[in-house]
């Protein structure tokens, strides 16, 4: 059973990070008002993903660790468990206020050169999406080689 947590635990990783690590990708592509305006909608189309795979990850994550409470007394579980805690502050929190900022700013927006004040935002969002980055890859480092 334990293995089956774990390959849809690892499943889940796979949907909600391999979509989330694209999404700068595509807000950078974003030349124009219009193009901008269809990147934040695809974006929120696609959002299903990476909070799907967030959530499947945390209870994943959980139902492992009762199934071996051993983990609990492991560094790099509880470790894990912080950081993702902490990512979540950004991704719930953060992002999601500056893409309808973003989408707001667009509304009201005539003609076909992004915003000064659009652009600012995309530079901050970049910030977190890549702190956020940094944290997923330190989580998966400490899952994968489990050094304390």
């Amino acid at each position: 059973m334990y293995s089956i947590v774990l390959f849809i635990h690892v499943l889940a990783a796979v949907m909600g990070l391999g979509a989330a690590f694209g999404f700068p990708i595509l807000v950078r592509t974003a030349k124009t008002a219009a193009q901008a305006k269809y990147t934040l909608q695809l974006l929120k189309n696609l959002e299903v993903l990476p909070k799907a795979g967030s959530i499947t990850l945390l209870l994943t994550g959980m139902v492992m660790g009762i199934m071996q409470p051993s983990l609990f007394s492991q560094g790099w579980f509880i470790s894990s468990i912080v950081i993702y805690l902490v990512t979540q502050i950004f991704v719930v929190g953060m992002l999601p206020k500056n893409m309808k900022a973003q989408a707001a700013i667009l509304e009201n927006h005539t003609g076909e050169e992004l915003p000064p004040q659009y652009v600012e935002i995309s530079k901050r969002s970049a910030k977190i999406e890549g702190i956020t980055h940094v944290f997923a890859f330190l989580i998966i480092f400490l899952m994968m080689f489990q050094p304390f």
